[in-house]
């Protein structure tokens, strides 16, 4: 049995599998801020599905950050209060047990690259736009971690061929300005329709609101799509995959998949440009059921 977790910022979530069939799944809040209180939940949400099963299994984590390969404590992690902890170290002294933790993104796009939407593709780029903005490549179902376990970190890259009114662009939590993750994500595009309507709305609300004709939140989705075409062209540019995965919150509004290819096709470096951009097939349950797959 293999017993995937994954460590959100609002919620953290465990999946059992056995094969590719799944056993049973738990979820609880994340205690935001609290550290020593992350370790205790991850720890017993485990302990409760093997007590429940009656069997112990692998544990493989996904985490909204990674491990430094120089410190081997946890680096990049929007969820802050995990920066500089060593989560690996503690949650196998936790559970008493070898535990594997790779970057969120990372986990979501190795499950659809093994059986979900990219399970044909060789080369996958999988994407979260949820509280953050994510991404991860597989090759040949294996993940590219990269020499600084950054593989992927698009988010943090400055949004591609900006407009004037696009700079310096809003301050991100890394300590710079502009990052393709302040437009991108949840709160970024819910940031750029308060500040077009002075109204606050999730990434649903807007969708919702556009679909029914308002014209402030269709002009925001314009908006959004644009820069979300310009961001991945300059993926394709450089890694050229067979398939990108979205997945997060914001991935679930249907009209972005109809508008993209036709807004990324003038951004990419080819005569031709039809790289499929499709939703992940597994949903929500990607990220926690691609931590199990750590484990062959």
């Amino acid at each position: 049995m293999r017993i995937g977790v994954d460590l959100g910022g609002t919620k953290i979530e465990a999946i059992a599998i056995d094969g590719v069939r799944e056993l049973l799944r738990r979820r609880v809040s994340a205690p935001r801020g609290d550290y020593v209180g992350t370790v205790a939940a991850m720890r017993d949400l485990v302990a409760g599905i093997e007590r429940e099963l009656g069997v112990t299994g692998t544990v493989g984590v996904g985490i909204p950050g990674a491990i430094s390969g120089a410190t081997g404590l946890v680096k990049n992690a929007n969820s802050t209060w995990l920066i500089g902890q060593a989560l690996n170290r503690d949650l196998e002294r936790a559970l008493g047990r070898p535990v594997r933790l790779m970057n969120d993104a990372n986990c979501f796009t190795l499950s659809e690259a093994i059986d979900g939407a990219a399970q044909d593709a060789r080369t996958v780029f999988g994407v979260i736009l949820g509280t953050g903005t994510g991404g991860g490549i597989v090759v040949d179902r294996q993940v590219i971690e990269g020499r600084h376990r950054i593989a992927g970190e698009w988010g943090h890259n400055p949004l591609p061929w900006p407009r004037d009114d696009e700079r310096p662009g809003p301050a991100c939590y890394c300590g710079r300005a502009g990052c393709i993750e302040t437009f991108l994500s949840g709160p970024g595009l819910s940031a750029a329709y308060a500040a077009a309507t002075g109204r606050r709305a999730e990434a649903a609300g807007i969708a919702a609101l556009a679909e029914a004709g308002d014209a402030d939140a269709n002009v925001v989705l314009d908006l959004y799509e644009s820069r979300l075409a310009r961001s991945l062209a300059s993926i394709i540019n450089v890694l050229d995959p067979d398939v990108i995965v979205l997945g997060g919150g914001v991935s679930n509004i249907a009209r972005i998949y109809d508008r993209l290819p036709a807004l990324v096709k003038p951004f990419v470096f080819s005569d031709s440009a039809d790289t499929p951009i499709v939703p992940a097939r597994h949903g929500d349950s990607s990220g926690v059921r691609g931590a199990a797959w750590l484990w062959p």
